[in-house]
């Protein structure tokens, strides 16, 4: 649309209706016996005697199209594979392909031509290649069809706890990622020059969630976390993917284990009915969760001792092998792949972490572990003033570096608590990785800062 304006200005205005001329590749098969417009790159050619098979890659699908003289008004010459194109073609339906039907390409019309031949073949099921070229040169083996579906199912999870959580009443907030002091201290925080004043990289968001519990009561933020960790393992990550949820009103953190285990339900139920494809490409199995077995972690490191005949040497935490062997002895016991493991040690936990009044050396906290890997962390907080006041000053805290935080315990909060869950390591167990950088759409560790 045109408006005129005086002195003979004209300007133009936007009404949000997005022109598209091609088809959508979901609903090719209901254009069977029709010509169809529709846009992607060129995956793969691969020519043949008197005809040419060539993949189209489209945002989410490999396209089969089927190249002849006999019908093509352009020579197969003319096609460069990751060349952008728009295709003009005749849907044929054809049982043999997985899709249930294939493209008759009659013209195209070329978009960009790539300027250089990749670095390693990224047309094949996989990308035969190191982690570490896989990782050098990420915009190019992204575009694997095995390597993009995983980000792909990545979405899936996201989506689901995102509609998981909002039906269950929680609002959607966004936290800064620059602060004043660290949610957990020590020495694992990015420092940076803040104006000419010290501030850190946000390791989680645990002091804004427990604010906002103070004023929507159910808050959710999934965003990114940093950790200055020197960590240099397959399951560690200098800036990962956190998901968090704090409610308020809770009667027990067991609310929140319950809580939990309904998202990861309807996440892998949400992954059955609308992420196939996906499933299929990366022959995933998905999980059935009904219920998720719990143990105290006292009583999980002398089962494994006892049945495997090991040394506890570290009563404070979980060893990565002992995590493995829990995994093994929870899937021989009850048959699930998860278990949540409660009542860590006081001297592991947080200062915000709520002591076991039965037994202050626990806490009310937990971490879930999923296929011998923990993948999140949570547990009820301290809500009264003078409590979380105490429980700093034992720990040797200065608490007037902390009065924000503590704004809220001052005010008033009601009972509550929450958890982070690893978004990266979720995904990595579920598709069985040996290394989380898979899972990782551009991996930070100690020793990557590209692309």
């Amino acid at each position: 649309m045109m408006i005129n304006l005086k002195n003979n200005i004209t300007i133009e205005t936007i009404n949000g209706t997005l022109k598209d001329l091609t088809t959508d590749e979901e609903h090719l098969k209901d254009h069977i016996g029709e010509r169809v417009q529709i846009h992607g790159s060129i995956y793969k050619i691969r020519k043949m005697s008197g005809f040419s098979f060539v993949l189209l890659r489209t945002k989410r699908r490999i396209v089969q199209c089927i190249y002849s003289e006999e019908f093509s008004e352009f020579a197969i010459d003319l096609l460069e594979e990751e060349s952008s194109i728009v295709l003009t073609a005749d849907v044929i339906g054809e049982e043999r392909s997985k899709l249930g039907f294939d493209l008759r390409m009659i013209t195209v019309t070329s978009l960009s031509e790539p300027e250089a031949v990749a670095p390693m073949v990224i047309n094949n099921k996989c990308v035969n290649t190191s982690l570490e070229n896989l990782l050098n040169y990420r915009p190019i083996t992204l575009r694997n069809e095995k390597e993009r579906a995983i980000f792909k199912l990545q979405e899936g999870i996201c989506n689901a706890f995102r509609i998981y959580l909002m039906k269950n009443k929680f609002t959607e907030i966004h936290t800064p990622k620059i602060v004043y002091a660290g949610a957990e201290g020590g020495a694992n925080i990015f420092r940076l020059d803040y104006f000419g004043k010290d501030a850190y990289l946000a390791q989680s968001p645990q002091f804004y969630k427990q604010m906002m519990v103070g004023v929507y009561e159910r808050v959710y933020e999934i965003a990114p976390v940093f950790r200055a960790e020197k960590h240099d393992t397959s399951r560690h990550l200098n800036e990962y993917t956190s998901v968090d949820f704090e409610m308020g009103y809770i009667e027990s953190f067991e609310d929140i284990m319950e809580m939990e285990t309904g998202m990861i339900r309807f996440a892998l139920e949400y992954l059955m009915e609308n992420y196939q494809e996906e499933i299929e490409i990366l022959k995933v199995k998905i999980p059935t969760v009904s219920e998720i077995p719990v143990i105290k972690f006292l009583e999980a490191k002398e089962l494994i001792a006892q049945t495997y005949k090991r040394e506890i040497r570290d009563y404070e935490d979980f060893e990565p092998e002992e995590e493995k062997l829990l995994h093994e002895l929870m899937y021989q016991m009850t048959g699930s792949e998860f278990v949540f493991v409660t009542h860590y040690p006081s001297k592991k936990r947080p200062f915000y972490a709520m002591e076991d009044k039965n037994n202050r050396e626990e806490t009310l906290s937990f971490d879930l572990l999923f296929r011998g890997l923990e993948i999140t962390t949570g547990g009820q907080r301290i809500h009264n003033y003078q409590e979380q006041v105490m429980k700093m000053q034992s720990k040797g805290m200065i608490v007037e570096h902390f009065e924000s935080y503590l704004m809220m315990h001052k005010y008033g909060m009601p009972p509550h608590g929450g958890l982070g869950l690893g978004l990266e390591r979720f995904t990595s167990r579920l598709l069985n990785q040996d290394n989380v950088r898979l899972a990782t759409l551009f991996p930070r560790d100690i020793n990557r800062l590209t692309p």
